[in-house]
């Protein structure tokens, strides 16, 4: 694919050489093109350029859930939005979640919608991404929802939860004690690794493993999302700690 839409804003890849962006802006009825060359740092801001347009605030709809978010300001992954809607499929009734890595709610938001959670703790880094967290627990009208800015690593080990979701790919193995330390025996882990093929049915669960602590770990399902890179993959991992 050489583009994709976020709301009302098309996101065109750095191979795509149309350059007639007020036809493609009709074609495609968007008020805004631009161009995301990366996203950088542990608050995953885009480093981005304004192609056509100016407004870089848009209201995206994925499976039944509103996100607001600012293109300019905060990321938008559209490869996983099948991921977001499977696990907030297995949210059970009365679970207390937390997720670690919230963003602007991308697992947070649809596990309110689509679940009965008791609560979901939602913790993030970035002011940017928090502010819009906030407006969209309140757009998708839900009072289970409990956003917390700051950094995970600080914040998770005040809380324990039934279910807790580590959505972020990079370096995410350093928070993996933090994180089953905070889960309830019994609790399920939801760890998201980038990883190369050949090493992918045995490093992240190797890792959980390692970081459980002499806790019994059982590997409920490895799920390969996309591919990151050539030869990598990002994949997640299911997995009860007890």
């Amino acid at each position: 694919m050489k583009y994709k839409k976020i709301g009302d804003i098309l996101i065109l890849d750095k191979g795509y050489c149309d350059e007639d962006f007020e036809r493609l802006s009709r074609k495609h009825n968007v008020k805004t093109i631009m161009r995301i060359d990366h996203i950088q740092g542990t608050k995953r801001e885009p480093v981005y350029k304004i192609l056509y347009g100016s407004e870089t605030e848009t209201i995206n709809k994925e499976n039944g859930c509103l996100f607001k978010l600012d293109l300019s300001k905060v990321m938008w992954s559209k490869g996983n939005n099948n991921e977001r809607l499977r696990i907030a499929k297995l949210v059970r009734d009365g679970e207390r979640v937390i997720d670690m890595f919230a963003g602007i709610g991308y697992f947070t938001i649809p596990i309110g919608v689509h679940a009965n959670a008791s609560e979901v703790i939602a913790i993030e880094i970035n002011p940017n991404s928090y502010h819009f967290l906030c407006e969209n627990i309140e757009l998708n009208k839900l009072n289970n929802i409990t956003p917390v800015l700051g950094d995970c690593m600080v914040e998770t080990p005040k809380y324990k939860a039934d279910r807790i979701i580590m959505g972020y790919v990079k370096t995410t193995h350093h928070y993996l004690k933090v994180a089953i330390d905070s889960l309830n025996e019994g609790g399920i882990l939801h760890y998201h690794e980038t990883v190369p093929e050949k090493l992918m049915k045995t490093r992240p669960i190797d890792r959980i493993v390692c970081e459980a602590g002499g806790r019994e770990v059982e590997l409920l399902k490895l799920n390969k999302i996309k591919k990151y890179a050539p030869g990598v993959e990002h994949v997640v991992v299911d997995a009860r700690i007890y």
